[in-house]
């Protein structure tokens, strides 16, 4: 087994360990307090968190060596269970049944703040492709590394509602101690010609610090690629409106337990499409392949809520989840290309941090909008009278109606910038890169394993 395949295989236990932390976690604290409040406010800690970390850990990957950042990623993450773990057992009388009292809450900072550190991991693999991977099979690479993150969703959720229906969050930190301590035990012993990049006489070493305005003049000095991520930040912007609303109609169609078992099952796109990108690859252009796949989801989601069926429902989850890993892979695939090698921690982790501030400000703000103004709108309002013979109405058709004006807001946004200068700059960036694994470019030198 290559050191690619044993790291993405030690990556794929870190993750399914950390993430099934945080979904225990927020089932958890609802069993406990029966405040919904309380379980919102852990997926805005997670989004807060990895918004706010992106560039600092961007600078520890690109500082470092790739492998001990992940080393050191599975030691923080198992310090701070550690201490999480200890507070369950003093937990003083009612400590963790109130909503809103400090106890619970330092718990829950201590134990996201372990999740969160594996954060490191998410932006030292895409640099790692670069360094073990050939530049003609990124692309596949990269839809390995889908895969890997599809296989994680499936199982999370299910391993999460076990262990916490049978022992807490006890019997969840103690399996994420021993799991994130045989991460670091592996990862130890997998060995990495990592490459090196040489001085010219005279140059001196730069220094390790965050540098988030040299990491910013790099975007820059790559036409489009700005155009790049501030697209991929509009789409997490429309995508809020799956995170704020799509249980919710869901479950105005089906029971919770019909909508658990449909999206356990839907997951399986995620890997299924790992599969063909690992096989067939992205195409001459993974840009064109992003804005493409953004045209097909985007168009899914006009339609899927269009009339109240269930089985429609289904089928544009299915397309959104088989095309989700695409257009990561495309986006991923370009920065390792037209990046430097040693600026692409950096780049990966300030793009992580602008991208994925978009969802949560959406979710913040569609909820009200869509209470308040959509749901009433389509429920005895001008809305209802226009369409909603055809259409529906009610409270579900208000939730509806949100899905298939973002669907085509982002059908249009994606046929603008398709025809864009940017779009034609940053190609012809991409097909002028030199390779990064030729030495070329200020990238290190590696031997692909």
């Amino acid at each position: 087994m290559t050191p690619f395949h044993q790291i993405l295989g030690n990556n794929l236990v870190a993750n399914i360990t950390n993430f099934t932390v945080w979904f225990a976690l927020t089932f958890w604290i609802f069993i406990e307090t029966q405040s919904v409040f309380a379980t919102g406010m852990v997926a805005g800690i997670y989004l807060v968190f990895t918004a706010a970390f992106g560039i600092w850990f961007g600078s520890i990957v690109d500082h470092n060596s790739k492998r001990l950042a992940m080393m050191g990623s599975s030691v923080v993450s198992a310090a701070f269970y550690t201490i999480a773990l200890a507070m369950v057992f003093l937990e003083p009388e009612g400590g963790f049944e109130n909503p809103y009292g400090w106890y619970l809450w330092a718990f829950v900072f201590l134990i996201m703040l372990g999740v969160i550190a594996g954060n490191i991991r998410s932006i030292a693999l895409p640099t790692l492709v670069t360094i073990l991977i050939p530049e003609g099979e990124r692309d596949k690479a990269n839809g390995l590394v889908g895969m890997v993150s599809g296989i994680g969703f499936l199982t999370t959720s299910v391993i999460s509602g076990f262990l916490v229906a049978w022992g807490g969050m006890l019997a969840t930190l103690v399996l994420a101690l021993v799991l994130t301590l045989l991460a670091f035990a592996h990862l130890h012993f997998v060995k990495v010609d990592e490459g090196h990049v040489a001085l010219a006489e005279g140059e001196v070493a730069e220094p390790k610090r965050v540098d988030l305005k040299g990491t910013i003049a790099v975007i820059a000095a790559v036409p489009g690629l700005f155009a790049l991520i501030f697209f991929a930040t509009f789409n997490n912007f429309l995508g809020g409106v799956f995170m704020a609303l799509l249980d919710a109609y869901g479950l105005s169609l089906v029971s919770v337990q019909v909508w658990g078992l449909t999206f356990g099952v839907l997951s399986i796109a995620f890997i299924i499409s790992g599969i063909i990108i690992s096989r067939v690859g992205l195409g001459k252009n993974p840009l064109r392949t992003l804005l493409l796949v953004n045209v097909m989801t985007w168009t899914a989601c006009c339609f899927f809520t269009i009339q109240p069926s269930f089985w429609l429902l289904v089928a544009g989850c299915a397309i959104w989840m088989f095309l989700g890993p695409f257009a990561e892979a495309a986006e991923h695939t370009t920065l390792q290309k037209v990046v430097p090698l040693e600026r692409q921690g950096r780049v990966f982790g300030f793009a992580q941090s602008i991208e994925q501030a978009a969802s949560p400000l959406t979710a913040f703000l569609i909820g009200p909008l869509t209470q308040f103004v959509v749901i009433p709108f389509m429920t005895d309002g001008a809305g209802a009278a226009a369409i909603g013979p055809w259409f529906g109405t009610g409270p579900d058709r208000g939730i509806a109606l949100v899905f298939t004006v973002v669907g085509v807001i982002g059908v249009v946004v994606t046929l603008i910038a398709m025809n864009s200068p940017q779009y034609r700059q940053l190609s012809k960036a991409y097909a002028d890169a030199p390779d990064n694994d030729d030495g070329e470019g200020g990238a290190a030198v590696a031997t692909p394993a």
